[in-house]
């Protein structure tokens, strides 16, 4: 069962258009790559999800995202309960400042929880999915940002879901990272996966062989390829796509 459906997204900043026509299902419980050179509209898609772009001027959008069967862009969605359902980890690991607790029980505080045993089961629940608590847990009151930058990354993985979304959206979260700690990242969505759909924007091919069940091919705003990771890096249908994989684009 497919938690995103895409269908005919097409998107503009202005008078120029980012994406062409988009169409996708993204199943559920599973690490969905998006690939592609610089530039060419995987994370202007990935926005698309969950309604980052409303924070972009000019921006405009046509075609459908339906996520539990609901249009995200209709009129009546409520975008803060929207961006609950649908988290978002960024390339550069953006903790608070403030302490590690905090960090984590900031958005169940704001979704209405004010109870300091929930919060508690909250903030150590959401540690240990992200693989974290063992580092934290006799450091929670000390502030987020003395941190590694692999560990406030995963510190922002837990934050994400301390608010029990259904999917999580990646840009590129281990691009800023060092490769002891993008290998704990990769580990931690293999098992992530298993709770949550996890969409994943990568520069690295290697990263979304390891860890993606299914990958899409962007190229100048058109998703040109889109299927399995095992087709798509083997049996490419698109020539576009075998030049990009095999390193004879351009």
């Amino acid at each position: 069962m497919d938690a995103v459906t895409v269908e005919n997204l097409n998107l503009w900043y202005g008078d120029h258009q980012a994406l062409f026509d988009v169409n996708m299902g993204i199943p559920e419980k599973s690490i969905t790559a998006l690939i592609g050179p610089s530039g060419c509209g995987k994370s202007t898609f990935l926005k698309t999800l969950n309604r980052m772009n409303d924070l972009v001027k000019g921006c405009r959008i046509e075609g459908t995202v339906k996520f539990n069967d609901k249009d995200i862009y209709a009129p009546d969605v409520d975008v803060t309960l929207l961006r609950k359902k649908i988290g978002m980890v960024f390339q550069k690991p953006n903790p608070f400042p403030m302490s590690i607790y905090d960090n984590i029980a900031y958005g169940p505080r704001l979704h209405g929880i004010k109870s300091r045993s929930k919060l508690d089961e909250i903030v150590e629940t959401s540690l240990k999915q992200a693989a974290i608590w063992e580092e934290t847990k006799d450091s929670l009151k000390k502030s987020a940002l003395a941190m590694s930058g692999g560990q406030q990354q995963r510190l922002c993985i837990a934050r994400a879901i301390a608010v029990n979304p259904e999917v999580l959206l990646m840009d590129e979260p281990t691009s800023a990272l060092d490769p002891i700690s993008t290998g704990k990242i990769e580990d931690l969505s293999e098992t992530l996966k298993k709770q949550y759909t996890i969409i994943i924007v990568t520069h690295n091919m290697q990263q979304a062989v390891r860890i993606s069940d299914r990958t899409a091919f962007f190229l100048l705003g058109n998703m040109v390829e889109y299927g399995t990771t095992d087709q798509i890096f083997n049996t490419p249908q698109d020539k576009r796509t075998e030049d990009y994989i095999t390193g004879r684009f351009g």
